[in-house]
């Protein structure tokens, strides 16, 4: 698997209304740089819940989305960047 980045890494808003769509991407590389698991959620862009997962301390993920939904954490140690996957 190969990341194309799309945009620069920011952190994530804290609280629903706050989050970001990054870039309208629809795939977006998250990483916890912290050491404690934090709660990520995915709103869409009328700020209703999606879903929620925890990621854990010093872990990535790589969440898949509409193009308008936004992602917040818990905490701003979780960062996100908008990407593109290739093979």
């Amino acid at each position: 698997m190969k990341t194309k980045v799309l945009g620069s890494q920011a952190a994530c808003g804290t609280s629903s209304g706050n989050g970001s769509n990054f870039g309208s991407a629809t795939v977006v590389r998250l990483y916890n740089s912290g050491t404690t698991a934090r709660l990520v959620s995915v709103e869409d862009s009328g700020n209703t819940l999606i879903g929620t997962f925890t990621l854990a301390g010093g872990r990535t993920e790589f969440v898949e989305k509409n193009a308008s939904d936004e992602i917040f954490a818990a905490n701003a140690e979780v960062l996100g960047v908008g990407v593109a996957i290739t093979t």
